[in-house]
This record gives C-alpha cells, sequence and structure tokens, in this order.
C-alpha cells in the first residue's frame, strides 16, 4: 500500500490539472475552429497530411510525467517489515544506603555501578536491556529498549534511599518484560533479570514470593552480592554493621534457575544471558520509495521530448 509521508505536497496535483484541462479544452476548440472552414478540398491542398491523434502522444507523456514527479514530491512510502529481537535483559540494581559500605571498594554502589555498566556494554546490541533501581520501593528507570545510552547515563544518575524492597524489585522486573510489544511475535519475550544488591529485604513482598513468580514466567534471575561479612556504613551519626546476605541471593538464583555471583566480573557476567535464546518480532516502517517515482517521471519526460522531435522537430 502507498502512503505518503509528506501529503501536503499532493496539492502539486492540481496545477498539472489545470494544465491537462487547458489542452483538452484547446483541443476542443481547435475542432470547432476547423469546422468553420467549410471547404475541405482546399483545406487538404493547403494543409499537408498530418501526424493525426499522434500529436496528442508527446503532450500525454509530457502530462504524465508531471503528474508522476508531483506524486513524488509528497514522498511516497510503502510499508516494510523489519525483523526485531524481543529477548531482554532487565537489571535490578539496589540503592538502599547499606549500598555506600566501602567494603568492596570504592564502595558497593560505585561497584555495582561499574558493573552494571560493563554488562550493558557487552550485551549483544540485538537484545532490550532495561533498568529498575530499587529501595524502599522499586520503580522502572527506562522501560526495555536497545537504546544503550539511556541505560548508561540513567546507572549514573543512582541515589541512595532508605530501606531495600529485594522482592519488589523482582515483580517490578517481571512487569517490564511483560510490557515489550509483542509485533506479531507470540508469548513472552525470552528474559532475564540482573539483580545487583547486598541482600537483606526490609520492605515490600517476599524474595520467596518473588522467586515463585519469577520461576512461573520462566525468567532466571542472576544476583550479584556487593560486600562482605564486615561492611560498615555510616547512617546519621552511628555506625553502623551491614553484612551481605548472600544466603538470600544465592537462594533466588538457584530458585529462578539463574546464577549467583559476588562482585562479578565482565566474563562472568557473560554467562548470564549465553543461552538466552532469540524471539523474532516484527515492526512496520515506511520505506520511502520517491527515486522511483522521479525516475519514472524522468522517462515520460524524456519519452514526450522524443516523440515530439519525431513528429513535430520540436520540443513540447
Amino acid at each position: 500500500m502507498i502512503r505518503f509521508l509528506s501529503p501536503l505536497w499532493l496539492l502539486a496535483l492540481l496545477p498539472v490539472l489545470a494544465v491537462a484541462g487547458v489542452y483538452v479544452w484547446r483541443q476542443l476548440h481547435r475542432r470547432a475552429f476547423a469546422v468553420k472552414f467549410t471547404n475541405v478540398d482546399l483545406l487538404r491542398s493547403l494543409v499537408p497530411k498530418g501526424i493525426g491523434p499522434r500529436r496528442h502522444f508527446a503532450a500525454g507523456a509530457f502530462l504524465l510525467s508531471l503528474l508522476v514527479l508531483a506524486f513524488g514530491m509528497a514522498r511516497p512510502s510503502v510499508d516494510h517489515k523489519e525483523p526485531l529481537e524481543r529477548a531482554t535483559v532487565m537489571l535490578a540494581i539496589d540503592v538502599s544506603l547499606s549500598m555506600d559500605a566501602t567494603d568492596v571498594a570504592p564502595t558497593r554502589i560505585d561497584a555495582a555501578k561499574a558493573a552494571a555498566k560493563d554488562f550493558v556494554k557487552e550485551l549483544p546490541q540485538a537484545y532490550n536491556v532495561g533498568l529498575v533501581s530499587f529501595a524502599k520501593s522499586a520503580s522502572v528507570l527506562v522501560s526495555p529498549t536497545k537504546e544503550r545510552n539511556a541505560v548508561l547515563q540513567a546507572i549514573d544518575t543512582l541515589q541512595l534511599q532508605e530501606a531495600t524492597a529485594t522482592g519488589e524489585a523482582v515483580f517490578t522486573s517481571l512487569d517490564a518484560i511483560r510490557s515489550v510489544p509483542a509485533d506479531g511475535a507470540s508469548g513472552v519475550p525470552p528474559a532475564r533479570v540482573v539483580l545487583l544488591s547486598d541482600g537483606f529485604r526490609t520492605a515490600g513482598r517476599s524474595i520467596e514470593d518473588a522467586a515463585a513468580a519469577a520461576s512461573a514466567a520462566n525468567v532466571p534471575v542472576s544476583t550479584i552480592a556487593f560486600g562482605t561479612a564486615d561492611g560498615t556504613v555510616r547512617i546519621g551519626n552511628q555506625l553502623q554493621q551491614v553484612p551481605v546476605d548472600r544466603v538470600s541471593l544465592q537462594k533466588l538464583a538457584q530458585t529462578t534457575k539463574g546464577q549467583y555471583y559476588e562482585a562479578a566480573s565482565k566474563d562472568q557476567l557473560k554467562k548470564v544471558y549465553s543461552d538466552m535464546g532469540s524471539s523474532i518480532g516484527y515492526k512496520t516502517q515506511p520505506k520511502e520509495v520517491t527515486q522511483w517515482y522521479l525516475g519514472l517521471g524522468f522517462l515520460l519526460a524524456l519519452a514526450a521530448a522524443g516523440l515530439s522531435l519525431l513528429w513535430g522537430s520540436r520540443l513540447p
């Protein structure tokens, strides 16, 4: 189906139609004048045998070339389906106050940011990636997208807050995955959640409920623990112990068939999506075909010129 990206330029058809109308009117007027010349024998002797109806061919080709060029000005396009990979990875980063501990240099949160950015940069370009931050609650900072810069910039802006809602981070990530457009494919896309945290849940739904929901959705949750048993952080005027909850993070990964890491490296993180699989949808995009209209208009103009020179020794 032909669509026009700049339909306002279709107004260029009006002067072309006006020229065509004037040409037809002139031909009719010419015939009326010819009838007034009643001495047909004398007319034949004065005017040699003409080219007859062929004289309209050059004019017709010329008008058609103008018509096609006018359509070309409106930027005609056809619908074109482009394959679209739906596989999705959601990054969930803990921004609770305990992530300010320095037992992982320079701090837990800085180490988590660095690991997350390395992961995004190494992720295959065809995959979607989104970002969730969580403290007392969880929120989607970047919906699943192939625009890596948006995710990298959002990671840099993360700010620490109170509490840790680890379970909510998983639930929110699952919601974001379900929001990926179907684009003609069936079912939810193959997906992974990568959760970077120091563990201990203090708010929201339980980690056990989150693990059950992820397992039901067939979405593995890989966890990365940032911290040691000796971690401390100053909150107000008090120095508080903030040991990492390895047990909960490891259990979350095992229950959902994900992988558990401690301050993971880039090479380790590649295993997270190594067996993800693929789901191809299609995105309909307009593909401009203006060049074909311009080419046809050019050929018609050449035909008009050639016919006019052949039968009339002049250009139209």
